[in-house]
């Protein structure tokens, strides 16, 4: 197999942050994000396995012929990488999308990454991609999170009760929307 990309993706360069396209070779740093509890806790993923590079690569190519996502690795300026965003379920009949987004180190954590990464993603879908909304769902006890979706436009729309499993105990989540007219005011 080559070394091609995941669907070709713009490249983007924030004030904080470089977005690119994922390459096979970022296998090694997915694998151990994906393998940190801490981590998967806020993910969704403290239910499932944790991923082997196997796993990756068999998603990497999944995800490379899908249409209906777009991945990048964000980057530090000086080249770092310090996790992934991107958007699913995209929808170009009901011009739509889901965001995904994951600050992966830790030690990176509170320090105006993942907003900057967002904001650069949000300008990427309701210019060049057309889209008239982006929504994600949120851990209900995921405060720094929610606080960067709202810096970014996201508004709270309603809580899904008891929608996941963490440990084996139901646990509340938060859907959040921005629309592209909200985003271009700036909201």
């Amino acid at each position: 197999m080559g070394s091609a990309p995941i669907v070709q993706a713009p490249a983007f360069q924030g004030d904080l942050v470089r977005l690119r396209t994922p390459e096979r070779a970022d296998s090694a740093n997915f694998v151990r994000w994906f393998s940190d509890p801490e981590l998967l806790h806020w993910l969704h993923l403290s239910e499932g396995p944790q991923i082997t590079e196997g796993a990756w690569l068999k998603n990497y190519e999944e995800v490379r012929e899908d249409p209906g996502v777009i991945v990048w690795v964000i980057e530090t300026l000086d080249g770092w990488p310090i996790g992934h965003l991107g958007l699913n379920h995209i929808d170009p009949v009901h011009f739509r999308a889901t965001l995904f987004i994951s600050i992966s180190e830790k030690d990176r954590w509170g320090q105006g990454y993942g907003t900057d990464a967002i904001r650069l993603v949000l300008r990427d879908a309701f210019e060049r991609q057309n889209l008239r909304r982006v929504d994600l769902i949120t851990d209900a006890d995921n405060a720094r999170g929610i606080r960067c979706y709202e810096k970014c436009g996201f508004v709270r729309e309603g809580l899904l009760r008891g929608h996941r499993l963490r440990y084996g105990k139901p646990l509340d989540m938060v859907q959040m929307g921005v629309m592209r007219e909200d985003f271009r005011r700036g909201a």
